[in-house]
């Protein structure tokens, strides 16, 4: 079996292991008991402790794996603690890392302050560099880029391929955070990702109840990641895993739904007087189509818009009189959010002023929406 949408549904699942249960079960497991001290030594029992693996977790990482087409896939508490784990399997004391300026909020702050704490050095590079750019920046120390493509604000996508190509050949690793994408979008390790990452709390859980990261690696560093994720002790609950491994099975026919509205309501922007820009990947004319549409299967439905309205108030306005888009950080689930933000604070290379509205579309009808989005405009004037 080839096929993602598959892959989706019959990755990570042995209803024979279960008493023919079609959902591998929740495992709320610490202690885990062994027939005799031999087979605690000898490694044949295939789980030991509840934080390295129980069936529930198991039955997920190899789901994600499977999708991801890599060696191995581990499970974190949050996307947030993924991109940490990312950074710390291959970067230590003295190492440089190449970050881009578009990268999620958290994700800087942890290299600003606990990478550097630690000894790792970290510099920051624009979004839209070229592999030829990022590599006249290599250093001697430099251990890994981390990329963000597209930027889950700002929404640039960058040359995966050819800046991983550039990279390796320095023996650079490439750590990609693919949470807008998913694995079923873009194939990060097919094109030269070593470790991809996922907020799995987004749309691989689907329904805003979960909070779960995955790290997924290549052959090459799948031992390394291991290593650091059990001695660093992440795990996550089989509560969480049962949850994002449901969400899994729905991914395909959410995220084709989701990007059919969101272009759909993505096009209807353009043409209103209001919006200075629509910043989404696969609407023609934007700045990262070609790269998207050489690299990527579809999009999802998170991408921003550009007001030409620059007071703060008149953005508040808008933003309040949406009913059917929630005021929220996250995005990935069955619901529309809406997150005002501001280009300075987007990135600090942003050469742009003004708002950024970003909107993430959910699975509500699409002619509410867009219905929805037209009262709330006028308040931009009112």
């Amino acid at each position: 079996m080839s096929h993602k949408d598959t892959k989706l549904i019959t990755g990570g699942r042995d209803p024979a292991l279960h008493a023919g249960a079609v959902n591998t079960p929740v495992y709320r497991a610490s202690t885990i008991l062994f027939p005799d001290v031999e087979t605690m030594h000898d490694g044949s029992q295939p789980y030991t402790y509840g934080r390295r693996a129980t069936p529930s977790t198991r039955a997920l990482e190899d789901a994600v794996c499977e999708l991801e087409g890599g060696a191995r896939t581990v499970l974190t508490p949050s996307g947030l603690s993924a991109c940490n784990l990312a950074i710390m399997t291959v970067c230590g004391a003295g190492d440089h890392l190449m970050v881009t300026d578009s990268v999620y909020g958290p994700t800087r702050l942890f290299c600003d302050r606990i990478g550097k704490r630690f000894g790792i050095t970290t510099s920051y590079f624009p979004p839209t560099a070229t592999a030829a750019e990022l590599a006249a920046e290599f250093r001697p120390n430099t251990k890994a880029i981390f990329l963000e493509s597209p930027g889950s604000l700002t929404f640039e996508v960058q040359d995966v391929p050819g800046i991983a190509a550039a990279a390796h050949e320095k023996n650079i690793a490439i750590i990609l955070d693919n949470t807008w994408a998913t694995p079923l979008y873009f194939n990060a390790i097919g094109h030269g990702v070593d470790l991809s990452v996922q907020a799995a709390t987004k749309y691989l859980g689907g329904h805003a109840d979960a909070n779960a990261g995955t790290v997924t690696a290549n052959a090459a560093y799948k031992d390394c990641l291991v290593e650091t994720h059990g001695t660093i002790g992440l795990t996550l609950s089989g509560d969480e895993a049962f949850l994002i491994s449901r969400g899994l099975r729905t991914l395909g026919l959410r995220l084709a739904r989701q990007m059919e509205s969101a272009l759909v309501l993505a096009e209807w922007l353009q043409g209103r007087p209001e919006i200075a820009r629509v910043i989404y990947p696969a609407l023609r004319g934007d700045s990262g189509y070609k790269l998207w549409r050489r690299d990527f299967t579809g999009a999802p439905g998170l991408f921003s818009l550009v007001l030409n309205e620059p007071d703060d108030k008149a953005v508040a306005r808008f933003v309040d009189a949406l009913e059917l888009f929630g005021i929220g950080y996250s995005w990935g689930g069955f619901e529309s959010l809406v997150l005002p933000v501001h280009f300075h604070r987007s990135f600090q290379s942003a050469k742009e002023e003004g708002h950024i509205v970003r909107l993430h579309i959910g699975l509500e009808s699409v002619e509410d929406l867009r219905a929805d989005l037209a009262q709330a405009l006028v308040h931009l004037t009112a």
